[in-house]
């Protein structure tokens, strides 16, 4: 290797008398060349500056559901709270910003599937065969190879985090490509809960962080070493595992009602999901004809679905009601509540854990969301129903005569909840780069920039 270095300076700076180099920046170091004679002999040192240096950390995320973007924002808020400045977190869509279609077209094409689940159980399931998917994957890399390594190479990343099943193939084959495939830290972090699609799991990464034991057995029966498996649990935003306000307390700032227990009614970032028809059948249910007042309140989030939130708030309501839209403070809005009704969502389900929330799951996308609801089912922690009015008559029974069974289950939440998940991870990460990354940006300038040097 140093051979082939030593010949990649000869021509990008020709041979004759002794040269000098101007210095360039190494992953762990400086590089600089002292000069080489005419005989092309070099003398080429490498220059230790020690882990001060700020590592680049690059974040591959696709806004195919509100989940991966929120991982990876958790991830790059825990590195911070962390570490400081010793990393810089990039959080970047690469197929949106450097692919070509299909890639760049994922995002809009998976909210049209999700919107038609046949469709999109056809494309989860179908393209499950390794053979099916690793071959259209490597025609999508052969074709825009080159715009994928231009972002590699903008970015120069010590360490790679993919928090998305699409986002481990072409990066890796990149770097192979490149010669860069054991240098770089490369981890796959894995944000669906139970039901997970193969692409997530690729043999080459150098870790790869499962939410659970069940994805874990996934991981090693589609060919992972052991070493290369961790199970931390899902990486939730710093915010969730802060301290907060009481119960009370947040219910105050919130605005709302301090003596009525609370039911959280959601449908995730798009508010997908029967919300509204459950919305109607809660306010029917949590309102007490005979004492004429009610026996709950209820909190609505509405996430990006506009249209939802404007008829819901046309309704009149016999009980105290919040209807919010995209919400940046969900930590909040869950320790004000009593219990959660919600579709599969991982992120979801992983946050109402931390909270100590009960759990109704009410929708599901096929496919990565399906194994959720055993998770949530079988742990003791919530219940599947698809009947609005069902789903408020247990929620009704929970804030009166089964309210015995609504605290089990909430102490249930928190024994199963794994707060500190996202701090595991980075600091995995951050030992893994201590043992493994220190040469990562040597190579990148090696390859890109031994052309600025000078006489």
């Amino acid at each position: 290797m140093v051979r082939s270095i030593g010949e990649v300076l000869l021509r990008s700076l020709g041979q004759g008398a002794t040269r000098k180099c101007s210095y360039y920046r190494g992953g762990m170091g400086m590089a600089k060349c002292d000069g080489f004679d005419d005989r092309g002999d070099m003398n080429f040192e490498m220059e230790q500056i020690g882990s001060e240096r700020t590592k680049n950390v690059l974040i591959l995320m696709s806004d195919t559901g509100g989940g991966h973007r929120a991982s990876a924002e958790a991830i790059r808020d825990a590195f911070g709270i962390e570490y400081g400045d010793m990393y810089k977190v990039f959080v970047k869509d690469l197929c949106k910003e450097y692919g070509g279609w299909p890639m760049s077209d994922m995002e809009s094409s998976y909210k049209f599937m999700v919107k038609h689940n046949k469709l999109w159980k056809f494309a989860f399931y179908g393209t499950s065969p390794r053979w099916i998917h690793s071959g259209y994957l490597s025609v999508i890399a052969s074709l825009y190879a080159k715009k994928f390594e231009d972002a590699l190479m903008k970015y120069k990343p010590d360490i790679i985090i993919s928090v998305h099943p699409l986002m481990q193939h072409i990066p890796l084959m990149v770097l192979k490509w490149k010669g860069l495939g054991k240098k770089v830290v490369f981890v796959t972090v894995i944000t669906d809960l139970n039901t997970c699609h193969p692409t997530w799991f690729h043999p080459s990464v150098t870790r790869c962080y499962c939410p659970a034991e069940e994805v874990s057995k996934r991981a090693s029966s589609d060919g992972l070493d052991p070493s290369q498996i961790q199970v931390f649990g899902l990486p939730i935003r710093p915010s969730f595992c802060q301290a907060l306000h009481s119960k009370d307390e947040l219910r105050e700032e919130l605005g709302m009602e301090k003596d009525l227990p609370t039911v959280l009614l959601m449908g995730g970032g798009e508010g997908m999901g029967p919300v509204k028809n459950t919305a109607i059948a809660l306010g029917a249910a949590l309102y007490n004809e005979e004492l004429g007042k009610p026996i709950g309140q209820m909190v609505v989030i509405c996430g990006r679905n506009q249209p939802l939130a404007s008829n819901l708030e046309s309704f009149e309501w016999k009980i105290p009601i919040k209807i919010r839209g995209f919400e940046k403070q969900m930590e909040k809005w869950m320790g004000a509540c009593d219990c959660i009704i919600t579709k599969a969502g991982p992120g979801t389900i992983a946050e109402a854990l931390i909270k100590g929330l009960p759990i109704i799951l009410n929708d599901f996308i096929p496919g990565q969301e399906v194994g959720n609801i055993p998770y949530v089912v079988d742990n003791g922690v919530g219940l599947f129903s698809t009947s609005p009015k069902e789903t408020a008559q247990l929620v009704a029974r929970w804030f009166g005569s089964e309210a015995e069974e609504l605290k089990k289950m909430s102490e249930k939440a928190l024994r199963l909840a794994q707060p500190e998940a996202v701090f595991d991870i980075v600091r995995d990460i951050d030992k893994l780069f201590a043992q493994l990354g220190h040469v990562s940006h040597i190579s990148y300038d090696l390859i890109t920039s031994l052309s600025s040097c000078s006489l």
